[in-house]
């Protein structure tokens, strides 16, 4: 058992019930506040510690560390260690905060110095993101936009369940929870329009989705196998890859999705480890027609990790309007890394992939506006009596994820994303 997993652990830092952040998670981002840089850090109940200033205290000296590996602003550089190190770190982690260890307990003025409040500091992007790829591994979201826009009977494209379909996003678009997105433009056309027009969407889209992070390179030439993907995978985060339907529509054919894509995805600020993750694997579903050899696996690969997605409209409440979960997942993340790979695609530390959007087999699990208001013909009741077939300007939409079995519970935190009115040129060309 990786020590930091160990359910019977308890730790001398408060953990409030329900906790995303318990002793067992530790979870790695990167924090600044009005006064310190940015800097790694881990989560612990409501709190963050300061990883670089725990480091320069000496309490890191038995793992042989670099000198200001968590003086950085992003995560790449530690991950690049390997998985090995990077799980002694979590487990020393562990070990300091638990009440059976009094080193950094005792150490009064220390611990005032490298422990945060989390609502005392600002959470940055946790990744320096390379490389981006969006793949589209629900079978039940591939169904219902199937059914949709095409033949219910011929929902799945031909290639579907021969393959993990994805494609390639934008990497410089991906932001933190909590900075707000612009309305995207763009052209659109519609059905009994002759010629398309250009403006704001009308249709902006949430896709409740999970991503990946890779943690070693892999050279051009090169393939990861389905056995060996685990070591390239460092951890997850929760992901919210916006999309504007109606550019998307008009758009995607030949080479699929673009502009309705590349304006922003929402990542949370933490970074879940693989490793704290493990008891929480389950089997993935039954995989037929039978699947070609490299994409091929033993033992369980999907994960049971909670999905809810909660839509905020001004001056009211939050409103749960969607429950998920990752486990639905036809293709699961070591058969997308071994098929993105098996052409001598390489990769670099820090690239994300994004599950595609998670819906289960319920209407209420549906992970996208597009499948919950099935294409605008069924509006969702809102708390104001209002109703909603896509996400309109000052909405916000929250995303939380979290794996529980009974013993512990493991949180990604959240992504809250508020949608400001897009930008418009006045008669004079400003922007306004």
């Amino acid at each position: 058992m990786i020590f930091a997993n160990n359910p019977q652990l308890k730790s001398w830092v408060e953990v409030p019930a329900g906790s995303d952040f318990p002793i067992q998670n530790i979870p790695f981002g990167v924090f600044k506040t009005d006064t310190k840089d940015p800097s790694v850090c881990i989560a612990i109940g409501n709190h963050v510690l300061d990883l670089h200033c725990l480091h320069e205290a000496g309490f890191f000296n038995e793992l042989d560390l670099p000198k200001g590996i968590f003086n950085k602003a992003y995560l790449n550089e530690f991950m690049r260690l390997g998985k090995s190190k990077t799980r002694e770190v979590r487990n020393r982690i562990a070990s300091l905060l638990s009440t059976d260890n009094n080193e950094l307990k005792n150490n009064t003025e220390l611990v005032n110095r490298v422990m945060y409040l989390q609502q005392d500091c600002q959470m940055c992007l946790p990744v320096k993101v390379g490389n981006y790829t969006d793949f589209y591994s629900s079978i039940e979201h591939a169904t219902n936009v199937g059914t949709m826009f095409r033949d219910p009977k011929n929902a799945l494209l031909p290639n579907w369940k021969h393959l993990p379909v994805g494609y390639h996003g934008r990497a410089s678009s991906i932001i933190v929870s909590g900075e707000p997105i612009r309305r995207p433009k763009g052209q659109t056309k519609a059905p009994d329009a002759e010629l398309p027009s250009f403006g704001p969407t009308k249709r902006l889209d949430f896709e409740l989705e999970m991503a990946f992070v890779t943690c070693k390179d892999l050279e051009l030439g090169q393939s990861i196998s389905t056995s060996d993907a685990d070591e390239y995978i460092f951890g997850f985060t929760l992901f919210n890859d916006w999309s504007a339907r109606d550019v998307q529509v008009w758009e995607y054919v030949p080479l699929g999705p673009f502009l309705a894509k590349n304006f922003a995805s929402s990542i949370s600020p933490w970074i879940v480890t693989m490793d704290a993750l493990e008891p929480f694997r389950v089997p993935g579903p039954e995989q037929t027609p039978k699947i070609l050899p490299y994409l091929s696996y033993k033992g369980d690969k999907n994960f049971d990790i909670h999905l809810e997605v909660a839509l905020k409209i001004p001056n009211h409440a939050e409103a749960t309007i969607c429950r998920s979960n990752f486990k639905y997942m036809y293709w699961n993340v070591n058969q997308q890394l071994a098929h993105h790979t098996v052409n001598g695609c390489n990769i670099q530390v820090g690239d994300m992939y994004a599950s595609g959007t998670i819906s289960g087999p319920t209407p209420d699990s549906y992970g996208s506006m597009l499948e919950l208001a099935w294409k605008g013909t069924k509006p969702l009741a809102m708390p104001d009596g209002s109703t909603r077939k896509f996400i309109e300007d000052g909405d916000q939409v929250v995303m939380k994820a979290f794996a529980e079995n009974g013993e512990v519970r493991i949180g990604f935190g959240e992504v809250r994303t508020e949608v400001l009115p897009a930008l418009v040129r006045d008669e004079a060309g400003a922007l306004a």
